[in-house]
């Protein structure tokens, strides 16, 4: 039951010019539906890899057997405090996603449309104004995204660029690189933190440094905690959506074309392409032994529930790697499932949404500019860069 495979270490998830991770995964569907890899994960363990959609949901809405918490970010810096909401498990999930669930529920999110959509429209027409062409994941994609964060934040974009540099260290840097990442993004919390506590303000860090749960007031570590895993899924995951989706657009004329035509179509469009192009591996730990599917796992084992495996399983969409625009019942897990389903999906959904239809709108028709070639990796989050358009 072991297969070398590494979301990782493969050869198809290195840095690769017109690479296709997100192909390599789906062939995983002609092997076993679970198996032993030895190295997938950053720091070299060995996890149990789910295939199968179905499975990957058993797992995923199973808690009470395979647990969230094991500190991701934290043992960057050989620390153990959780992420929350996400490196919670029951009963304390539960206390701190109600707390948390209003500030991005979608009423929420369709508030602050016209900022997000402010925020599209600012970047593309700089663009469009100065040039023909365009890195679009540094003009576009980045600022675009890590500035929302900063509203969220209540901050300006003065520091955008080193945000965006955090990111892509954390997510994508070696060792040294992501422990430094790390401890400046607990130190630009700890501080934002101290900052509200004596100076609140109408934004994100003053909600959570005022809130209280079980009628006390949260901890410093908790503050922290929350405050990391809003930074830190703000930074990467949605530009790297938006960077797939018109790489693919630039090679696509035909669906390019169908969705300037016909703009009501970008919904479900971005949908598919949310299937298509997922990127976030969730790691789950074994809280006992279990027999699962004939795999022998144990206490402490760790298994992987990656989304980019499970949207290309046949068994549940027809023609998985077949890119279907007009798909129906687009049942994808591109944000988990179970009690952990992202927090801030409608707010990614809305950004991923509004980008595409701004940029359709104000951009020509693009393709990938001559000599060029987009670069793409896999790893925890699969990314992708070096995305050059052109609309001479």
């Amino acid at each position: 039951m072991v297969k070398d495979f590494s979301l990782f270490m493969s050869p198809d998830m290195q840095r690769t010019p017109n690479g296709d991770p997100h192909a390599a995964v789906a062939c995983l569907h002609d092997g076993p539906p679970i198996f032993f890899s030895p190295n997938n994960t950053r720091d070299g363990r060995g996890t149990w890899v789910i295939t199968r959609a179905k499975d990957q949901r058993r797992v995923l809405q199973d808690p009470e057997t395979f647990s969230s918490h094991r500190s991701i970010f934290a043992s960057a810096l050989g620390e153990n405090w959780p992420m929350i909401p996400l490196e919670l498990d029951p009963p304390a999930h539960a206390v701190f996603r109600s707390l948390l669930n209003p500030l991005f529920s979608l009423e929420r999110v369709m508030e602050l449309e016209p900022v997000v959509r402010e925020r599209a429209v600012a970047l593309i027409d700089r663009i469009s104004a100065s040039s023909t062409s365009c890195d679009v994941m540094k003009d576009f994609a980045f600022p675009f995204a890590v500035s929302i964060f900063l509203c969220l934040l209540g901050l300006s974009d003065e520091r955008l660029d080193i945000f965006v540099g955090w990111g892509k260290d954390l997510l994508h840097g070696d060792a040294v690189i992501r422990t430094a990442a790390a401890r400046a993004i607990v130190q630009f919390i700890d501080e934002l933190a101290t900052l509200r506590r004596k100076d609140p303000a109408a934004d994100f860090m003053t909600f959570v440094v005022e809130a209280e749960v079980d009628g006390r007031p949260l901890t410093g570590e908790e503050v922290r905690g929350i405050g990391v895993l809003l930074l830190v899924a703000g930074l990467d995951t949605v530009a790297t959506a938006i960077g797939f989706d018109l790489a693919y657009l630039a090679r696509s004329p035909k669906d390019q074309k169908l969705l300037r035509n016909e703009p009501k179509r970008i919904v479900p469009a971005a949908e598919e392409l949310l299937r298509a192009y997922s990127t976030v591996q969730m790691i789950r730990v074994a809280r006992k032994d279990i027999d699962f599917e004939g795999a022998p796992i144990r206490k402490g084992d760790y298994i992987s529930c990656a989304t980019a495996i499970a949207n290309r399983d046949p068994a549940e969409f027809d023609h998985p790697d077949t890119i279907d625009l007009a798909r129906e019942d687009n049942r994808h897990s591109a944000f988990a499932c179970g009690p952990h389903r992202c927090l801030g999906s409608h707010l990614a959904r809305r950004e991923i949404v509004v980008g595409l239809e701004e940029w359709l709108a104000r951009i020509p028709a693009f393709r990938i500019k001559e000599g060029t070639s987009p670069i793409t990796f896999g790893g925890q989050v699969f990314g992708i860069e070096n995305v050059i358009l052109d609309w001479s």
